[in-house]
């Protein structure tokens, strides 16, 4: 008999020739014989469908590595590399063949500067040197700054509110005044670094260039523009806010900066300290108090920081908060090292909304010149930055005059 034959008498259960006497035993042999062919018929179709997908995949898997070797048509190009790379042949050799043919792709820094000999720095490093400024305990952190292309920024300002009058319903208008609108000229003035390293130390392969010329830009850059800020006379650097006439409030015009006396020569008053505090925020018009700062050193945040109120409460609060400025009465506190220090008749502390009372006007790139001969066998890069700064209003800062009036 047939294994064909036994897997259908199996499945009909008909018994078949002699021996059908022992048709039990019979059937379950051929139950048993159906049951092996079975399996047999499924393993060898689950075989023939896992080879089935081990070929598809296998093309698959080929395709992709064939797409993967061809160029992409459009993908995101690296475009820091070509900077960084021609950037640091410049800083390490002199090389500067990649920076001529190099667009340079970032804001106001379009064209690499070669008629002087002096090349913009690649985004990365102007990035690096401008977000140390901006970290920088100076001005720059609460004044308003503003990208120019020209040689100066002018601010035009309002002097006067507009005058205004009741009407009735039938009553004839009136003219009423005019304001007056004032222009202030920020020049723009030429701030320079000139670091200087060991052509063995360019040549190490190991030296990171880009960390090394950004950090010593933005340190020297820093010191210079926190000084101008405060203390600059306005001849060829930017002019400080206590560079300005200080007149007392009471008689304050435009064009000079109002103080309020301690009552006290080179100290705070003896009998009642904390009014002084209080009378300098508020000699401040409200429109400027709600964002205003206070700046000092950290000698005066030392006096300060001991000074009650009559329940005997400090005025002072440290911060809770990483990253937050300390407060005096309620007011956030700039430490600004160049501020002066409690003396006779010293304008020790500021007040104000800086933001509307300081700007600070710059062209946003900065240009490097490599000099290999003049301090051999070292190189000098003379970096240069274009910056400025004045008061732009007068009524958004006031002084505390360390004085008896």
């Amino acid at each position: 008999m047939s294994e064909k034959e036994i897997k259908a008498q199996g499945r009909t259960g008909a018994p078949s020739g002699p021996g059908q006497a022992h048709a039990p035993v019979a059937e379950v042999k051929t139950a048993l014989a159906g049951f092996v062919s079975d399996i047999k018929e499924f393993q060898s179709e689950i075989s023939t469908k896992l080879q089935q997908q081990e070929e598809r995949l296998t093309m698959l898997d080929r395709k992709s590595q064939l797409n993967a070797a061809r160029p992409h048509l459009a993908a995101e190009t690296d475009l820091g590399a070509p900077h960084q790379k021609a950037f640091e042949a410049y800083v390490r050799s002199g090389d500067d063949d990649g920076l001529r043919g190099l667009e340079l792709d970032g804001k106001a820094m379009s064209t690499a500067v070669a008629a002087d000999g002096g090349y913009l720095v690649d985004p990365v490093t102007a990035d690096t040197i401008k977000g140390v400024l901006s970290s920088a305990a100076s001005l720059r952190s609460v004044a308003n700054v503003v990208n120019v292309e020209g040689t100066a920024y002018d601010v035009l300002i309002d002097q006067d509110d507009l005058v205004t009058g009741w009407a009735t319903e039938t009553g004839s208008a009136t003219e009423t005044g005019t304001p007056k609108i004032d222009r202030i000229s920020i020049p723009l003035h030429e701030l320079s670094a000139l670091p200087k390293v060991s052509q063995r130390l360019l040549d190490d392969s190991a030296f990171n260039i880009e960390e090394w010329l950004s950090g010593r830009i933005a340190e020297k850059f820093a010191r210079a523009e926190t000084a101008a800020f405060i203390n600059g006379d306005g001849v060829d650097k930017p002019k400080g806010i206590l560079n300005h006439t200080a007149v007392a409030n009471d008689s304050w015009t435009w064009g000079n900066l109002g103080y309020v006396a301690t009552g006290e020569a080179g100290a705070f008053g003896v009998s009642n300290p904390v009014d002084a505090i209080i009378d300098l925020v508020f000699a401040l018009a409200a429109e400027y108090r709600a964002k205003a700062t206070f700046v000092m050193n950290s000698r005066t945040v030392g006096a300060v920081r001991k000074l009650k109120d009559a329940d005997g409460r400090f005025l002072w609060s440290d911060s809770m908060v990483a990253g937050e400025p300390s407060r005096l009465m309620g007011y956030p506190v700039l430490v600004a090292e160049d501020m002066p220090d409690i003396a006779a008749d010293s304008l020790s502390i500021a007040f104000g909304d800086f933001a509307a009372g300081y700007t600070i006007a710059e062209r946003p790139d900065t240009r490097i010149l490599r000099d290999p001969f003049s301090a051999k066998p070292h190189v000098l890069f003379y970096a240069t930055k274009r910056v400025g700064g004045d008061v732009s209003d007068f009524a958004a800062i006031k002084l505390l005059k360390f004085s008896a009036s």
